[in-house]
This record gives C-alpha cells, sequence and structure tokens, in this order.
C-alpha cells in the first residue's frame, strides 16, 4: 500500500470532490490550447523512459480534461502519472500552442493534497518541513548549524562506519556522501546587507540578491561568490534580510497555499529595498520568483507589484551577460596536462525553459581564457532532480541519471558544471555511482567563475 491515497472513488450518481475542485481549478481555455500534435514527447524524460502516453505531458493534459469533462474519476492511477512528472517543463518551449502546463500541473497537484488522506505519520511532516522549516530563516540557520556539528566533529563518520545508512534507501544514504558543507552563517552574516560595486565605480545598478533558503544552508559561498561576482561586475548589491523562501519546493507539492504566502512576503521585501533587479542564482527559485505575477494574479493588493517584481528577475548569468562590465576570467592552474581545460555545463531545466536564460551561462563559460566547452549531449534533458524527486520517485530519477551520466562520460570534462543547486547535487550524485571522482568534479557556474577570476 502507497503511503498517501485519494479518497476512494464515489460512486457515478456521487459528486467526486477532487473532481469538482480541478474544475474550478484549472483553466479549461488552457487545457483545450492542447492540440495533440505530441511535439512535447520527445522532450518528456518519463515518457522516454516509459514510452507510456499517459506519462507524456499530452497524455497527463488528457486526463486532466477528462476529469473536467466527467469523462473519469480521478483515482490512484491518476495521481501517480501527475507525482511522476518531473516538473521540468521541456514541454513548453517546443509546444506550437503554447500550452502552460506547468501552471496547470501544480494547480492539479495543490488540488490533489487537499483531497488527499495521508498515513498518520506524513502529515506533521509536510507541515514541519513546508510550514515551520523553509519559511523560517532561523530555523534553518539552526538546521545548517546541526548539519555543520554533524559533518565537523566527526558524527558523519561514526554514522557511516556503524553501518546505520544501510538501512536508508541507497539513494539517501549516497546523497548524505556527497552533502556539501553546510553552514551556519549565512551571505548577509558573513557580508552583511549591502555591498558595493567594487572600486569605488558608480554602479551601473543597484541589485537585490535573493539567497534562497537550502541555496544559503548548503550552498553559502556560492551565495558569497555571487554578490562578489556582482560587485565586481559594477552593481550596488543589497541583500534583504526580510526576505524568505521562494515557495517553489510548495508550489511543487501542492501547497500553492503557502507558496503564495512566501511570495508575498518577498515581494514586500525588495519593493522595500528598492532594488532595479532581484537577481537568482539558483533556476529552479528563478523559476517560480518570474512566475510571481500568475502566481498572485488574484490577489488585487499584490497582483500589480508581483507582476513588477517578475518582470525584473534575472539569472546571474543573465545579469553579467546583459548589463553587467564582465570582469576577466582565466584558468589559474591546469594541472590536468591539458593545454586547456575541458569543461561541459547540464542545463538547469527551470533556467532554460522558464526563465529563458540557457544561453549566458555558455557565453560566459566561453570566455574563461584556458578553458574550452564541450557541449554534453542531452544537456537540455532534466537530470532527474527536480527538487526532492530524486527522494519520492527515487527509481524514476537515478534511471534518469544514469542515462545521463553515459552522456557525461563522453565528454571526458574535467568539470561539469550546472546553475542549480538540485542539479549540481544530482551531479555529484552521478559522479559518485560511477566512480568518477577523480576524473571530474561537478561545481555550481559561480563559483567556477568566481574562482578563475582575474583580479
Amino acid at each position: 500500500m502507497s503511503e498517501t491515497s485519494i479518497k476512494p472513488k464515489l460512486a457515478s450518481t456521487s459528486v467526486n470532490p477532487l473532481a469538482e475542485r480541478l474544475k474550478l481549478t484549472l483553466n479549461y481555455d488552457e487545457l483545450s490550447n492542447c492540440i495533440r500534435c505530441g511535439f512535447c514527447q520527445p522532450s518528456c524524460p518519463t515518457f522516454k523512459e516509459t514510452g507510456i502516453e499517459a506519462a507524456s505531458p499530452r497524455g497527463r493534459l488528457a486526463l486532466m480534461k477528462a476529469v473536467v469533462d466527467d469523462l473519469m474519476v480521478p483515482d490512484e492511477a491518476f495521481r501517480e502519472q501527475m507525482d511522476l512528472c518531473l516538473g521540468c517543463r521541456a514541454c513548453e518551449p517546443v509546444c506550437p500552442a503554447d500550452v502552460k502546463y506547468g501552471q496547470l500541473l501544480e494547480q492539479t497537484r495543490d488540488a490533489i493534497e487537499k483531497h488527499t488522506e495521508h498515513r498518520w505519520w506524513v502529515k506533521p511532516i509536510r507541515n514541519a518541513v513546508f510550514k515551520q522549516l523553509f519559511p523560517n530563516q532561523k530555523r534553518m540557520r539552526l538546521l545548517g548549524s546541526a548539519l555543520r556539528i554533524y559533518q565537523r566533529f566527526g558524527i558523519q563518520g561514526l554514522v557511516q562506519k556503524s553501518g546505520f545508512m544501510k538501512l536508508l534507501p541507497d539513494t539517501m544514504s549516497q546523497m548524505e556522501r556527497i552533502l556539501p558543507e553546510a553552514s551556519a552563517k549565512g551571505v548577509i552574516e558573513q557580508l552583511g546587507t549591502y555591498v558595493p560595486a567594487s572600486g569605488g565605480r558608480k554602479p551601473i545598478a543597484t541589485v537585490g540578491m535573493f539567497r534562497g533558503c537550502i541555496m544559503d544552508v548548503l550552498f553559502t559561498e556560492t551565495n558569497i561568490n555571487t554578490v562578489k561576482l556582482l560587485s565586481e561586475a559594477g552593481f550596488d548589491v543589497v541583500i534583504p534580510e526580510a526576505q524568505n523562501c521562494c515557495g517553489a519546493l510548495h508550489a511543487h507539492s501542492g501547497e500553492l497555499d503557502q507558496a503564495r504566502e512566501l511570495a508575498k512576503k518577498n515581494v514586500d521585501a525588495f519593493r522595500t529595498a528598492g532594488v532595479d533587479y532581484i537577481i537568482s542564482n539558483a533556476g529552479g527559485c528563478g523559476a517560480l520568483l518570474v512566475e510571481y505575477g500568475h502566481l498572485l494574479h488574484d490577489d488585487p493588493e499584490y497582483a500589480e507589484a508581483a507582476l513588477n517584481f517578475a518582470e525584473n528577475v534575472k539569472d546571474v548569468s543573465q545579469m553579467l551577460m546583459e548589463k553587467g562590465n564582465i570582469p576577466q576570467f582565466a584558468v589559474k592552474e591546469n594541472g590536468s596536462g591539458h593545454e586547456r581545460v575541458a569543461v561541459t555545463y547540464q542545463d538547469s531545466c527551470h533556467l532554460r525553459n522558464v526563465m529563458k536564460a540557457g544561453n549566458a551561462p555558455r557565453d560566459l563559460m566561453n570566455r574563461i581564457e584556458g578553458a574550452r566547452l564541450v557541449e554534453l549531449q542531452g544537456a537540455d534533458r532534466c537530470c532527474g532532480s527536480a527538487g526532492i524527486y530524486n527522494l519520492v520517485q527515487p527509481q524514476m530519477s537515478m534511471d534518469i541519471l544514469d542515462h545521463k551520466m553515459e552522456h557525461v562520460k563522453q565528454t571526458q570534462a574535467h568539470y561539469l558544471l550546472t546553475s542549480n543547486p538540485g542539479c549540481l547535487l544530482q551531479m555529484k550524485l552521478g559522479i559518485e555511482r560511477e566512480q568518477m571522482s577523480e576524473q571530474m568534479k561537478a561545481v555550481h557556474i559561480v563559483d567556477f567563475l568566481y574562482e578563475n577570476l582575474v583580479k
């Protein structure tokens, strides 16, 4: 029996509450825009793995529409197909009808969550994670402190040697080994809330740094390097202290109401800061930030402000290429024995498919003296991370990752770069699973750029 289950089907003469909610929630015109051409199928990771129509964007849209049209009752199989989707949104750029699949998927998951009976222990865990932990920066700091103690004082080694990790699923035990070093102090604690353009220059613009939640605990150094890169490129950088989690994990997990509340707090925080642009260094976060206008379009108090917020969100690579005085980059050390270091790039799905900024990281990589960009076959295909997908759908996630690593090996690159923390962890996991740690290192592009910054 699965951990969660939708309430049993009602008789055909009864009203199914989930079906009724979907009728009220889903945009019928948007559902009807799908012309069933199938262009989305070759771009869909789950369809590519299974070959099942229902596991494609077209198939899932057909299921949604069938429920709304009273042609089927949403049952366990319906939920399973909605859960199986990675939400990578690779289907959207190739859709000739411009169907907003991602928005329809989030609305469907939100409706499912509101009509799902969880096991007794699932609800308190979801409440702790989505409502008590991620929205609260102080609690995230405490989590960072706990992880740092675990990693720094020998506890991690003892746990690994004890054999306890063998009791957990392989994916979780492997992920535990490649977790980056946690930090008890985030970017604000280390740099403050304001960093001026370097060299006392007149700033090009004032930008607001979105620090994220997990990003500021497990990837604090990347946040710090992001601020320093922006400063080097001629921007004054403000880091609003009142900001919180973007809400992406909530939106993807059927917690849209909570995502909206988080969005409002971020809109207020950056509006008060008076910045020209909002900068993200995490594709997953940025993809929701640029959709705040849609997320809050029904809120009379926030609709206009949210739309203005969304229009000014940019990825750090995008900001550097479009607006910045691009610094000089050169590989400082080349221990590979080659004239130039080979680097390859795995796209962040949301940076490419939602933020439409997939070229900016490559443009920056091509500017690094002493580095050679080797294109990764299928770089635009999801790596299988997708937020917490690799935890809740481990088999599909690992199948996708294993196929991804086949192409990664072919690049023979020394560095595998990406622009999203989830992707970075997944690629580290792939390197670990393939025992390639001696040949290749996975790095966030911001860290690679800053490491090779010519000062």
